[in-house]
Protein backbone atom coordinates (compact mmCIF):
# COMPACT_ATOMS: atom_id res chain seq x y z
CA UNK A 1 0.00 0.00 0.00
CA UNK A 2 1.34 3.13 -0.92
CA UNK A 3 1.90 5.52 1.77
CA UNK A 4 -0.08 8.61 2.86
CA UNK A 5 0.91 12.10 3.80
CA UNK A 6 -1.24 14.93 5.42
CA UNK A 7 -0.62 19.02 5.35
CA UNK A 8 -2.31 20.79 8.40
CA UNK A 9 -1.67 24.61 7.61
CA UNK A 10 -2.89 27.53 9.72
CA UNK A 11 -4.67 29.75 7.22
CA UNK A 12 -4.03 33.25 9.59
CA UNK A 13 -1.59 34.23 7.47
CA UNK A 14 -3.04 33.43 4.09
CA UNK A 15 -0.71 34.23 1.25
CA UNK A 16 2.17 32.57 3.53
CA UNK A 17 -0.13 29.40 3.68
CA UNK A 18 -0.78 29.20 0.25
CA UNK A 19 2.90 29.28 -1.25
CA UNK A 20 3.80 26.52 2.12
CA UNK A 21 1.44 24.23 0.96
CA UNK A 22 2.74 24.41 -2.22
CA UNK A 23 6.34 24.29 -1.92
CA UNK A 24 5.06 21.08 0.33
CA UNK A 25 2.99 19.29 -1.93
CA UNK A 26 5.66 19.65 -4.61
CA UNK A 27 7.82 17.71 -2.25
CA UNK A 28 5.63 15.26 -1.65
CA UNK A 29 4.69 15.19 -5.68
CA UNK A 30 8.46 14.66 -6.48
CA UNK A 31 8.48 11.91 -4.32
CA UNK A 32 5.96 10.22 -5.96
CA UNK A 33 3.16 11.19 -3.36
CA UNK A 34 1.21 13.55 -5.48
CA UNK A 35 -2.22 12.34 -3.18
CA UNK A 36 -1.77 14.40 -0.20
CA UNK A 37 -4.67 15.53 2.17
CA UNK A 38 -4.79 19.33 3.43
CA UNK A 39 -6.16 20.25 6.15
CA UNK A 40 -6.82 23.83 7.18
CA UNK A 41 -6.84 25.41 10.46
CA UNK A 42 -7.48 28.72 11.44
CA UNK A 43 -3.87 29.82 12.94
CA UNK A 44 -0.83 28.20 14.35
CA UNK A 45 -1.80 27.62 17.83
CA UNK A 46 -4.35 25.35 16.65
CA UNK A 47 -1.62 22.81 14.65
CA UNK A 48 -0.97 20.52 17.12
CA UNK A 49 -4.63 19.00 17.94
CA UNK A 50 -5.09 18.98 14.13
CA UNK A 51 -1.91 16.83 14.16
CA UNK A 52 -2.59 14.98 16.94
CA UNK A 53 -6.18 13.94 15.64
CA UNK A 54 -4.62 13.35 11.87
CA UNK A 55 -2.27 11.14 13.94
CA UNK A 56 -4.82 9.04 15.80
CA UNK A 57 -6.72 8.43 12.31
CA UNK A 58 -4.18 6.00 11.47
CA UNK A 59 -4.78 6.89 7.68
CA UNK A 60 -1.33 8.52 7.28
CA UNK A 61 2.28 7.89 7.71
CA UNK A 62 3.70 11.94 8.08
CA UNK A 63 2.25 14.67 8.72
CA UNK A 64 3.71 18.42 7.45
CA UNK A 65 2.47 20.72 10.03
CA UNK A 66 2.52 24.62 8.28
CA UNK A 67 2.30 27.68 9.56
CA UNK A 68 3.13 31.53 10.17
CA UNK A 69 3.78 33.27 13.15
CA UNK A 70 4.74 36.93 13.27
CA UNK A 71 6.55 38.88 16.18
CA UNK A 72 4.02 42.06 17.02
CA UNK A 73 3.73 44.07 20.01
CA UNK A 74 3.35 41.95 22.77
CA UNK A 75 4.19 38.55 24.32
CA UNK A 76 1.79 36.48 22.18
CA UNK A 77 4.65 35.73 19.48
CA UNK A 78 6.66 34.05 22.36
CA UNK A 79 3.43 32.20 23.70
CA UNK A 80 2.25 31.02 20.61
CA UNK A 81 6.01 29.55 19.09
CA UNK A 82 6.60 27.97 22.48
CA UNK A 83 3.01 26.33 22.33
CA UNK A 84 3.24 24.81 18.97
CA UNK A 85 6.67 23.65 18.61
CA UNK A 86 5.90 21.88 22.20
CA UNK A 87 2.84 20.36 21.06
CA UNK A 88 3.77 19.59 17.35
CA UNK A 89 7.04 17.88 19.34
CA UNK A 90 4.34 15.85 21.93
CA UNK A 91 1.97 14.72 18.65
CA UNK A 92 4.83 12.69 17.18
CA UNK A 93 6.65 11.58 20.32
CA UNK A 94 3.03 10.27 21.85
CA UNK A 95 1.96 8.78 18.04
CA UNK A 96 5.77 7.62 16.98
CA UNK A 97 4.32 9.84 13.35
CA UNK A 98 6.56 12.31 11.67
CA UNK A 99 5.58 15.10 12.00
CA UNK A 100 7.22 17.75 10.99
CA UNK A 101 7.56 21.40 12.46
CA UNK A 102 7.59 23.49 9.19
CA UNK A 103 6.09 27.05 10.95
CA UNK A 104 7.42 30.14 10.42
CA UNK A 105 8.81 32.61 13.37
CA UNK A 106 9.99 35.60 12.09
CA UNK A 107 10.37 39.39 12.87
CA UNK A 108 8.65 40.77 10.14
CA UNK A 109 6.40 39.39 6.67
CA UNK A 110 9.58 40.55 4.65
CA UNK A 111 11.35 37.74 6.68
CA UNK A 112 8.19 35.00 6.30
CA UNK A 113 7.99 36.01 2.46
CA UNK A 114 11.71 34.87 2.10
CA UNK A 115 11.59 31.45 3.74
CA UNK A 116 8.28 30.57 2.14
CA UNK A 117 9.83 29.85 -1.31
CA UNK A 118 11.44 33.46 -1.54
CA UNK A 119 15.05 34.04 -1.59
CA UNK A 120 16.42 32.07 1.43
CA UNK A 121 14.31 29.12 1.47
CA UNK A 122 11.35 27.07 0.99
CA UNK A 123 9.56 25.89 4.74
CA UNK A 124 7.22 23.96 3.41
CA UNK A 125 9.10 21.80 0.92
CA UNK A 126 11.59 21.28 3.68
CA UNK A 127 9.16 20.54 6.39
CA UNK A 128 7.74 17.98 3.40
CA UNK A 129 11.28 16.15 2.82
CA UNK A 130 11.77 16.19 6.51
CA UNK A 131 8.84 13.68 6.65
CA UNK A 132 9.76 11.99 3.77
CA UNK A 133 13.40 11.13 5.55
CA UNK A 134 11.47 10.22 8.85
CA UNK A 135 9.19 8.02 7.29
CA UNK A 136 12.61 6.33 5.10
CA UNK A 137 14.82 6.29 8.33
CA UNK A 138 11.87 4.21 10.40
CA UNK A 139 11.44 1.82 8.00
CA UNK A 140 15.06 1.43 7.90
CA UNK A 141 15.27 0.69 11.34
CA UNK A 142 12.17 -1.54 11.52
CA UNK A 143 13.80 -3.69 8.38
CA UNK A 144 17.18 -3.99 10.30
CA UNK A 145 19.11 -2.00 8.40
CA UNK A 146 22.44 -1.07 9.51
CA UNK A 147 24.36 1.80 8.62
CA UNK A 148 25.48 5.35 10.49
CA UNK A 149 23.94 7.48 6.83
CA UNK A 150 20.20 8.72 6.93
CA UNK A 151 18.06 8.46 4.24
Amino acid sequence: MTPRFAIVVARFYGDLAERLTAGATAAFAEAGHADVDVFDVPGAFELPLAASWLADSGRFEGIACLGAVIRGETDHYDLVCAEVARGIADVQLRSGLPCAFGVLTCQTMEQALARAGGDRRDQGRMAAEAVLAMVALHERVNSGSHGQDLP
